[in-house]
């Protein structure tokens, strides 16, 4: 496809949310319908902040800016989901040619030989007379089904709203996707430094075995210690191996998401987790939830489950269909041509359905059944998105704490293994006591780095579950991800 045809397709699917606006019931409203109370305020507080513009580049980190559009830019999925949109887009425009007249042409040409039996012909008698006809005709035929009832035109309409929708699809698709990719950019800078320090870890243990070696020389420690220390560098040297596989992973997963053969390579990271951005703002209305395209996806299919009702309705109703035709016929091809073998017919049909055995009635039940459906399909998708958003605010708070008890716990762990390194070395405690030091160090600064990054995902997640940033727009065509620029278009 052209970058213009792209353009057109583009315009109109903007053109297509706009007017589907009308259709489609605001969620708040379909929930009341649903038995389903909906609260003005999110159950958990957050704290006070200025709101972000752009949850991506909020985490203030190029690397991960750069992964997320390669991903939205390369990725098959994404590629595929744009496709299923053109396709849906092809559907809305085939519901919408009935609306309109059908216009075919048409020519014919036949030659035609005929015997006739019985017919003596002077001269030959034994011969039986045939003749041979030829035929040409040209035509143009129109046809055209008066929608009184409406039955095409919800079709069409809701045609468009599975078109609207599967655009809600794809951008759904695509938040989705930012959000697993940050997801595995930290997955991965976590990973680099779960293996830095396991790396540290060995090398500081190395020393200490060397120093237990000496001491067992000297004959200053018996082999227990010996043993110990051995044990401990061999434990460290399998943590190396385990950290640099799960690194080798991360990698491979990036880069799958990224839309590249999946290889564990190097690539430019920071040196350390990026701290949390600002806090989330407080007061963040539920309204907000209504902005995620994947809860926009199942409004607009719960608009189209209405008007197949509808369609379903009109369709035990009689339809009325307007046909002409005119052209023209002779046994000559040159005669085609010329006004005076001319053709025409007009014609007018009516059909009233009277008895199907039950099945117009029963696609009427069954359409309005399909429309119930998809209505507490909505409202179930709502509720888990207002779960969703609440775990990950309570998430926030709790994770934040448990951070900073860790480095709490992480600074006294360092401090209480050096202060058992120098006891060891004077005697006044003995190795196991080293032993307990050193690993609860390495635990404590584990756990710290797996806490941090938990943070981040949460915060992604938190991002997902309100369908993009914290900020609110005053223009309900910006909330939905509308472009004054489609809303101009379609006036």
């Amino acid at each position: 496809m052209s970058c213009r045809a792209r353009a057109r397709t583009a315009a109109a699917g903007a053109v297509v949310l706009v007017v589907l606006t009308g259709c489609a019931s605001a969620p708040h409203r379909e929930l009341a319908d649903a038995g389903v109370a909906v609260p003005d305020a999110w159950g958990t507080p957050a704290s006070a902040a200025e709101p972000a513009s752009d949850w991506i580049a909020s985490f203030g980190e190029p690397g991960l800016v750069a992964a997320v559009g390669r991903a939205l830019e390369r990725n098959h999925d994404l590629l595929a989901a744009a496709a299923r949109v053109e396709a849906a887009a092809a559907e809305a425009r085939i519901a919408g040619a009935d609306l309109l007249p059908s216009v075919s042409a048409g020519a014919n040409a036949s030659r035609r030989g005929q015997t006739f039996v019985g017919f003596p012909i002077p001269g030959r008698e034994n011969t039986p007379l045939t003749t041979i006809t030829n035929s040409f005709g040209v035509s143009l035929d129109v046809s055209w089904e008066a929608d009184f009832w409406g039955r095409l035109r919800a079709a069409r309409r809701a045609a468009l709203a599975e078109y609207a929708a599967g655009g809600e699809d794809r951008r759904a698709l695509a938040l989705s996707l930012a959000g697993q990719t940050a997801k595995a950019w930290f997955a991965v800078v976590e990973a680099r430094l779960q293996r830095d320090l396991a790396e540290s870890t060995l090398d500081a243990w190395r020393r200490s075995l060397e120093s237990v070696e000496r001491r067992y020389r000297r004959g200053l420690v018996g082999p227990l210690d010996l043993r110990l220390a051995r044990s401990n560098v061999a434990s460290a040297e399998s943590l190396v191996a385990l950290r640099r596989d799960a690194l080798e992973r991360a990698e491979r997963q990036l880069r799958l998401l990224e839309g590249d053969y999946p290889a564990a390579g190097a690539e430019l990271l920071p040196a350390d987790l990026p701290p949390l951005p600002q806090p989330v703002p407080a007061g963040l209305p539920a309204e907000l939830v209504a902005r995620r395209p994947d809860l926009r996806a199942a409004e607009h299919r719960l608009a189209a489950a209405g008007l197949r009702v509808a369609a379903a309705r009109a369709a035990r109703y009689p339809s009325f269909t307007l046909t002409a035709s005119g052209g023209a016929a002779s046994n000559d091809l040159q005669d085609v041509l010329r006004g005076d073998f001319s053709v025409w017919n007009l014609g007018a049909a009516l059909f009233a359905p009277l008895f199907a055995g039950g099945r117009l009635a029963a696609q009427v039940e069954r359409a309005d059944a399909l429309s119930r459906e998809a209505l507490h399909r909505f409202a179930s998708a709502t509720l888990a998105a207002f779960r969703e958003v609440e775990n990950a605010l309570a998430s926030e708070r709790h994770l934040r704490r448990r951070a900073e008890a860790l480095d709490q716990a992480a600074r006294e762990a360092d401090a209480a293994l050096a202060l058992a390194q120098r006891q060891y070395e004077q005697g006044l405690v003995d190795y196991p006591t080293v032993l307990d030091a050193q690993r609860r160090a390495l635990a404590a600064r584990s756990e710290l780095l797996a806490v941090r990054r938990e943070a981040l995902t949460n915060r992604v997640d938190l991002h997902l579950a309100l369908g993009g940033d914290f900020a609110v727009s005053s223009d309900p065509q910006q909330t939905a991800g509308v472009s004054p620029e489609a809303e101009a278009m379609s006036r």
